[in-house]
């Protein structure tokens, strides 16, 4: 029993260090938690088996709670859109990767059945957004109602899908919404909606690296996340998720320095202070 003990105490000292850390990742909910979880749990799974680098799924309740880990430095890795201003560009985080779904677009909508036709008609009504953190759901749709001088009262619902379940129940005039997020809640959901405005086009969220993990562990994480769609067992687990979640079928992870975020930090330079 002794010389076995010392055997499996030389064997985990010789393993690598990176094997040693368990990292936390945090993607912002998209989704409600259950449909978060159940599409993320599967692609950490895998990245962690693939980089052989330890990862676990941090999500909070909401994507505020989520975007809270992230600034509070209780996470390493992150799927996010949210750290593009210039106050939280300092923090040092990294653009790894990113989806390759097409461009998104930050849209108002409401139920195809409304009567509302345009802008100016949700003056004084309620209008739902997933939460204050909600960059392209929030941030690029608030502005334009700011900037066409559109008082509404906005109503932070936690999610995209909370914010849906609000506009479908009457509860909200319209949303803020992110177009992938509208045309898989429509496709999943068998919803119509009509769209009042839509924003110029951002890259989907990115992978990043708080620079605090080791360049080794790093590397790893990302050649498993942009592994994953030359991989039968990796495509798979993404095919898996998408349907779940109503992304296009062939959305996988890809290679990204950070330059296509650029649109984002251009927002940043002429957003009014409120949404800084």
């Amino acid at each position: 029993m002794k010389a076995f003990a010392l055997l499996l105490a030389a064997a985990s000292f010789a393993l690598p260090s990176l094997a040693q850390t368990e990292y936390r990742f945090s993607p912002v909910n998209q989704a409600n938690l259950a449909t978060a979880a159940a599409y993320w749990n599967p692609i950490v799974a895998y990245v962690s088996e693939k980089s052989g680098v330890r990862l676990s799924l941090k999500l909070g309740r909401t994507s505020v709670d989520t975007t809270a880990f992230v600034l509070a430095q209780e996470v390493e890795f992150a799927f996010t859109n949210h750290l593009f201003s210039p106050e939280r560009e300092q923090m040092g985080w990294k653009v790894f990767g990113r989806r390759n779904t097409p461009p998104l677009h930050g849209q108002i909508v409401v139920a195809a059945d409304s009567p509302i036709r345009n802008l100016a008609q949700l003056a004084g009504k309620d209008v739902g957004f997933p939460g204050p953190e909600a960059f392209i759901a929030y941030k690029t749709t608030y502005a334009q109602l700011l900037q066409q001088k559109v008082d509404v009262h906005p109503v932070f619902c936690g999610n995209m899908d909370g914010a849906f379940a609000q506009l479908v129940s009457g509860k909200v005039a319209a949303v803020g919404a992110n177009s992938q997020l509208v045309e898989g809640y429509a496709r999943r959901e068998g919803r119509k909606f009509r769209v009042l405005w839509t924003s110029e086009p951002y890259h989907d969220l990115a992978l990043m690296v708080s620079p605090k993990v080791p360049a080794a562990d790093a590397q790893a994480v990302a050649r498993a996340f942009i592994g994953m769609a030359h991989d039968p067992q990796g495509r798979q687990v993404l095919a898996a998720g998408a349907q779940l979640v109503g992304l296009p079928a062939d959305a996988h992870f890809v290679a990204s320095d950070g330059r296509e975020y650029l649109p984002y930090r251009r927002f940043y330079e002429a957003a009014p202070a409120a949404l800084r």
